[in-house]
């Protein structure tokens, strides 16, 4: 059996309406295995203003907006129409991305159907209400989350590290490694843009502190802002770039007074925004790979982030920038300094960077979900 022979029914909350880390991996895949002859559908809430265009067949699943975040739709399982579509598709496997209604519909049509399920683990939703002052809710998520995985036959997550969680945590015994790779015609060095940087109130000496990712409280603005008063406090002299936007904006340009936002930015515009940093400073730790750290490092930036899933796996202590155990702003503080005061360690680890990210190529990648699914379904037929 080969990757043409695949017949993959994809379950995602949000495939192309919000644009993430998520679903750029998710649809980086379905282009690849559309490519290799593949036959896909993605079953996923809809809207009538979509982020982008959609890789492959789109069916829509019903959804409701998230009272506070409208922007989100949680899905709330499989309609009769929808089913009615998955059983004349026929697929030979099933890959969900969320542990929400839908993908819980989508496990429970699998397993009647004596089809076999690869979960893929995009984010750490059980750390999100820690930020909404709802963390005693956490162990009850996690519980939920473990049922869900286990009822799948694999999982896939893209780092190591999230790898070891998982395990800790009991979610699976069979999770493989689905990493991410990087666009290095957008994300590059020689990128960098001096007069863009001039433009943007950016002098050609100032060393700039980069924020990039959606403006939500999960993404740690409130370390990340914490961790600028430190370094004024220190007077440690540097700029802040922040790259994105969401409806924590506000919040944030309060919280850092002084600071460039440049809103939401893609493709050759992204690139050039983020090279023409000097830092990248990541303080969350509800990411299980962190896209936007190995960005930074393609283009050439140190790397200071939190020692959890997200960066782990990509920052080398010491030699492509530093890991600080998450949660202190004077320790991240501390970390940062350095960077801003000597030119050529902030280079060295730049470089450096850019070097280790180079081993990330997203068709080798994306094979390896391929290779995970026919497993699967070789193993059914045996």
């Amino acid at each position: 059996m080969e990757t043409r022979d695949l017949r993959i029914a994809l379950f995602s909350g949000n495939y192309n309406y919000v644009r993430d880390g998520a679903n750029q991996a998710l649809n980086r895949l379905a282009e690849y295995l559309l490519r290799q002859g593949a036959a896909l559908r993605v079953y996923a809430p809809t809207t009538d203003t979509p982020a982008f265009e959609p890789t492959g067949d789109l069916v829509s699943v019903p959804s409701v907006a998230i009272p506070g975040r409208a922007e989100y739709r949680v899905p709330l399982g499989l309609s009769k129409a929808n089913r009615a579509d998955l059983a004349e598709f026929a697929p030979n496997v099933i890959h969900t991305s969320s542990p929400d209604p839908t993908g819980h519909a989508a496990v429970r049509w699998a397993r009647a159907n004596d089809i076999p399920v690869l979960a893929s683990v995009h984010t750490r939703f059980e750390t999100y209400p820690r930020y909404y002052g709802l963390g005693f809710t956490e162990p009850w998520l996690e519980a939920i989350m473990r049922r869900y995985y286990n009822r799948c036959n694999a999982l896939v997550a893209p780092s190591q590290s999230m790898i070891e969680t998982l395990l800790e945590q009991g979610m699976h015994k069979d999770i493989s490694l689905w990493t991410r790779g990087v666009d290095r015609t957008i994300f590059a060095s020689e990128k960098r843009d001096l007069a863009w940087r001039r433009e943007h109130g950016i002098d050609d000496g100032d060393v700039a502190v980069v924020f990039l990712g959606r403006l939500v409280m999960e993404k740690g603005l409130d370390i990340f802002s914490e961790t600028i008063v430190q370094l004024r406090k220190m007077q440690v002299p540097h700029k802040v770039l922040v790259i994105g936007d969401g409806p924590a904006r506000g919040w944030f340009e309060k919280a850092l007074p002084g600071g460039t936002f440049v809103g939401f930015q893609t493709g050759a515009d992204l690139g050039r925004a983020l090279a023409s940093g000097d830092i990248f400073f990541n303080p969350s730790i509800t990411e299980t790979f962190g896209n936007v750290t190995l960005e930074a490092m393609a283009c050439g930036l140190p790397v200071v982030a939190a020692g959890a899933t997200g960066a782990s796996s990509l920052v080398t202590d010491g030699v492509t920038g530093r890991l600080v155990p998450p949660g202190s702003a004077q320790a991240f503080a501390e970390a940062i300094a350095p960077y801003c005061t000597d030119d050529a360690l902030r280079t060295a680890h730049g470089t450096a960077g850019e070097e280790k990210s180079k081993l990330y190529d997203w068709d080798t990648i994306n094979q390896a979900v391929a290779d995970t699914y026919l497993r699967l379904v070789e193993t059914r037929k045996g």
